[in-house]
C-alpha cells in the first residue's frame, strides 16, 4: 500500500484524537491498548493538544502516521525513547541501554493485509536508529500473550522474543511479552 509515513504535526491534534479513538473501538483494543475508548473520549481538548505537541516536537516521543494520497490517515505508531537508569514505559523495569519502545500501534481495517504495518514498523526502526542522543541500541515492544496476530507480524518484521514478560497492568493474571530488535 502506498502511504506517506511521517511524524505528526502539532496542529493535527484533532486527527490524533480521532485515530486514537478509532483504535480504541477496534475489537482487539482490550488486549492491544492500556486505555479504553470511554476514558480517551472523555479527555479534554487540551490533553490531545499537549499529547500531539509532545509527539510532534519532543525528543522523547515520536508519533508516526501513515497518510494516504488523499490525506486520510491509515495507521499510526508511537516511538518512546527510554534512557538508561529510567523506568520503562510499562513500569517495573529499569532501562540499562538506550532504547526505544514502540506503542500505540494501529492500522485501520481497510489497510490491514497490505504491508502497511510492516512499513510503519520499518519507519519506527529508522526513527529509532536516527536518534543520536542517546544513540539507540535496541527497539522493543510488548504484545499481549493472546494477540497472536500482532505477535506474528512483529516476528515477521524481525523482532525476536527477549525472554522478558510482565503482568498486564490492571490484570495480573495475563502477560505482555517483550519482543526486540538489537542495533547491528
Amino acid at each position: 500500500m502506498s502511504a506517506n509515513i511521517r511524524r505528526v504535526r502539532t496542529d493535527e491534534w484533532e486527527r490524533v484524537k480521532e485515530i486514537r479513538l478509532a483504535a480504541l473501538r477496534d475489537p482487539v483494543a482490550n488486549i492491544a491498548f492500556l486505555d479504553t475508548h470511554e476514558n480517551a473520549a472523555a479527555r479534554p481538548d487540551e490533553f490531545w493538544q499537549e499529547r500531539t505537541a509532545g509527539a510532534a516536537e519532543g525528543d522523547s516521543v515520536h508519533q508516526l502516521v501513515a497518510e494516504a494520497a488523499d490525506g486520510h490517515w491509515l495507521g499510526t505508531m508511537t516511538v518512546l525513547v527510554e534512557r538508561p537508569g529510567g523506568a520503562g514505559a510499562l513500569g517495573g523495569d529499569v532501562i540499562t541501554v538506550p532504547q526505544t519502545h514502540i506503542v500505540g500501534v494501529y492500522v485501520r481495517p481497510e489497510a490491514r493485509g497490505t504491508g502497511l504495518a510492516n512499513e510503519l514498523i520499518r519507519a519506527a526502526q529508522e526513527c529509532s536508529w536516527s536518534i543520536t542522543e542517546p544513540r539507540i541500541q535496541r527497539v522493543r515492544l510488548f504484545v499481549h500473550e493472546s494477540n497472536a496476530r500482532a505477535e506474528a507480524m512483529y516476528v515477521r518484521a524481525g523482532f525476536k522474543h527477549s525472554g522478558v514478560s510482565v503482568p498486564v497492568p490492571g490484570d495480573e493474571t495475563r502477560r505482555e511479552i517483550e519482543l526486540a530488535v538489537e542495533r547491528d
